[in-house]
């Protein structure tokens, strides 16, 4: 008899993971797991696959690993982390909330925000509140990283930003060339490690329309970690300042690069989608 592992499906704006708590169900083929749950027309479908687990150092308190819809490990991804913060509080597995998730790119700092449920004498609510949104603390962004870009391999067109996974953000008119440019550009010779692109366009003052070709993943209707490199590229080439919104095709995210500490700080949504059980790889 095939074992089945349970799986919970959300989203942040549309980027849309698999999510499985390997505290009480271990995954031991992430990479193929993630290949063929991922899958649109032959299984689950999502852009990734995320494990949630206790973390194994104490400065956090949880950790998280990605694993990109073609098997690839991503380092940090910031839609998925307001999702696990979401799913820890109302699976009732912390009642905490400001907790610290271990990534790959280091702690990442995430702040709930909590409605408290309807006292139960009302016939609604189950004593656990619901979590409206998430505010991560992303850290310091890195604008020169030769281990993932190099700047003199010919590419001078759009601003490099790593907010612990890389990114290069072009401003543009016309967003909609993510699929065919975003597709060449990933594996540019300038990007050691693939890179993440974003296409931006100015709307207004302090509000961006940014589209996203995810390495390993494709166009993805919202990427956190691109949010935060195109506000701060748009505050490097003056085309915003500190405090911006960021339009991607699945909804927007609100995007501070704090001035005192130098931290990028992503406000957002986390949504769940269903619950479900799939057979183990």
């Amino acid at each position: 008899m095939t074992d089945k592992i349970p799986f919970t499906k959300m989203h942040g704006c549309g980027n849309d993971y698999i999510y499985v708590n390997t505290m009480e169900h271990p995954i031991a083929d992430p990479v193929s797991a993630a290949i063929a749950w991922s899958d649109r027309h032959k299984g689950i479908g999502s852009d990734g696959l995320v494990l949630i687990d206790r973390s194994p150092v104490p400065e956090a308190d949880f950790s998280m690993r990605i694993f990109n819809a073609d098997g690839s490990e991503a380092m940090m991804c910031g839609n998925a982390s307001r999702c696990i913060g979401k799913y820890l509080y109302e699976h009732g597995i912390t009642t905490q909330t400001h907790l610290r998730l271990l990534t790959l790119s280091g702690v990442k700092m995430l702040e709930l925000h909590v409605e408290q449920p309807l006292p139960s004498h009302q016939g609604e609510g189950s004593g656990v509140g619901s979590v409206t949104s998430v505010t991560v603390d992303m850290g310091v962004p890195v604008l020169d990283d030769p281990a993932q870009f190099v700047p003199s391999r010919g590419l001078d067109k759009g601003t490099f930003v790593s907010m612990g996974n890389p990114h290069y953000v072009i401003f543009t008119d016309d967003i909609d060339q993510v699929g065919d440019l975003g597709r060449r550009l990933e594996k540019h010779p300038a990007f050691p490690q693939r890179c993440n692109i974003e296409f931006a366009q100015v709307v207004t003052d302090g509000c961006i329309r940014t589209r996203v070709w995810e390495r390993g993943s494709g166009i993805t209707m919202a990427c956190g970690t691109g949010a935060c490199a195109t506000a701060v590229a748009a505050a490097l080439t003056g085309n915003c300042g500190r405090n911006s919104q960021i339009i991607m095709d699945g909804g927007t995210l609100e995007i501070e690069w704090r001035e005192s500490d130098n931290h990028v700080y992503m406000t957002g949504p986390a949504e769940f989608v269903f619950d479900g059980e799939i057979e183990t790889i």
